[in-house]
C-alpha cells in the first residue's frame, strides 16, 4: 500500500521560510520522480517542484531562486524548502508519485503566508 505522508505546513509571516517534508512508503522510492504541487483557494492544482530518481530537478517560474526540493533515499523522504515567502505561496500543499502508472496524492499540508 502507497502512502505518502506530509508534514512542515504552518503560519508564517511574508519573507519567512519552511520546511516541508513528504514520507514516502510502499514504492520503491529511490526509483521514484517525487513532485509538490500545490492548491490555493479557488485556484486549480499546480505543479511546484519534481525532482527524478536521479536527482534532476523543475521548478515552475514563481519559485526558481526561493524553493528547493531535494530527497534523502535513505529516509525514503522528499522535501520542499521554502524561502521568501509570499502571500501568493499560501496553498496546500500535497506531495505526489506515480507507482505503477497510478498516481498517488499525500493528505496535503497548509502554508499559510500572512502578517
Amino acid at each position: 500500500q502507497v502512502q505518502l505522508v506530509e508534514s512542515g505546513g504552518g503560519l508564517v509571516q511574508p519573507g519567512g521560510s519552511l520546511r516541508l517534508s513528504c514520507a514516502a512508503s510502499g514504492i520503491i522510492f529511490s526509483g521514484n520522480t517525487m513532485g509538490w504541487y500545490r492548491q490555493a483557494p479557488g485556484k486549480q492544482r499546480e505543479s511546484v517542484a519534481t525532482i527524478t530518481s536521479g536527482g534532476f530537478t523543475n521548478y515552475i517560474d514563481s519559485v526558481k531562486g526561493r524553493f528547493t526540493i531535494s530527497r534523502d533515499n535513505a529516509k525514503n523522504t522528499v522535501y520542499l524548502q521554502m524561502t521568501s515567502l509570499e502571500p501568493e505561496d499560501t496553498a496546500v500543499y500535497y506531495c505526489t508519485t506515480t507507482h505503477w502508472g497510478v498516481e498517488y496524492w499525500g493528505q496535503g499540508t497548509q502554508v499559510t503566508v500572512s502578517s
